[in-house]
Parts: C-alpha cells; structure tokens; sequence
C-alpha cells in the first residue's frame, strides 16, 4: 500500500513543480527590471531551463511508477522508491527556484508560492524522507544483485 501511495505522492508533486514552473515563467515574461523582463537575463533563462529539466525528468519517473503500478510489477518497490524520492526533491527544487525567481513577493502572504515551497517541503517527508527511499531503493537493488550472482 505504501509503494501505491508514494506513486500517487509523486504524481501529485510532478503536477505542482509544473504549476511552480508555469507561475515562474510567467512571472519572468512580466517582471521588469532594468527596462527589460527578467527572462530575458541568461542567469534567469538558466535557472528556468534546470527547473524544467528537473520537472521533466520526475515526470518520466513517475510515469514509469504509475506504470509499474497499473501492470502490477513485481519491480513496483523499485519504482516507486526511485520515483518518490526524485520527485520530492524535484518538487522542493523547483518550488525554491519559485521563492527565488518571485523576489520579495514569493515570500508574502499575497502570493502562492509560499504555499506551493510548504507543500513541497511537507510531501518529501511523507511516507518517508528522500533518502529513505534510496535506501529502500539501494536495499532491493542489491538483494536482486544477490539473486543473480
């Protein structure tokens, strides 16, 4: 049950780092700052571009679990380790960059990105810290290296 939920956690956290991503973009299309939106720096525009890279590849990962899960995979533990731990750190990842990106508004009450970086924050600890689940994740992956040597 616990691998079913933390594939259903990842997903929910792949939909909220794109959301923080979109507000974050948008942000930087209309946010002046020295006569020109601040999308248009190199620094932000590389900053974006790693917090969509980030979302993309917990995306495929979560994909892969809910697969997993759907099929009813022997390997779903695996799956669901790997894919709750990326997508966690992720999720934080990208809701900082949104604190960041927003400036002094991110952090005021007037806006949603404070909310979207507790959410973050919270579900990584959900069901089980990052780390544990690479743990849980190195733990099934070297009891299969076991099996085959």
């Amino acid at each position: 049950m616990r691998d079913l939920a933390s594939v259903a956690l990842a997903a929910e956290q792949v939909g909220a780092a794109e959301r923080c991503l979109e507000l974050t973009v948008a942000h930087a299309r209309e946010w002046v700052q020295f006569g020109r939106p601040i999308g248009s720096f190199q620094a932000v525009k590389h900053r974006l571009a790693d917090a969509y890279v980030q979302v993309e590849a917990a995306r495929s990962i979560a994909l892969g679990a809910a697969y997993a899960a759907a099929e009813g995979a022997a390997d779903l533990p695996r799956f669901a380790a790997a894919a709750k731990s990326a997508c966690s750190e992720a999720f934080s990842a990208v809701a900082g960059e949104m604190i960041q990106l927003h400036g002094g508004t991110g952090i005021t009450w007037e806006h949603d990105a404070h909310r979207y970086f507790k959410r973050a924050h919270g579900s990584a600890q959900l069901l089980g810290a990052p780390a544990e689940h690479r743990r849980r994740l190195a733990t099934e992956l070297s009891l299969t290296i076991r099996q085959i040597t």
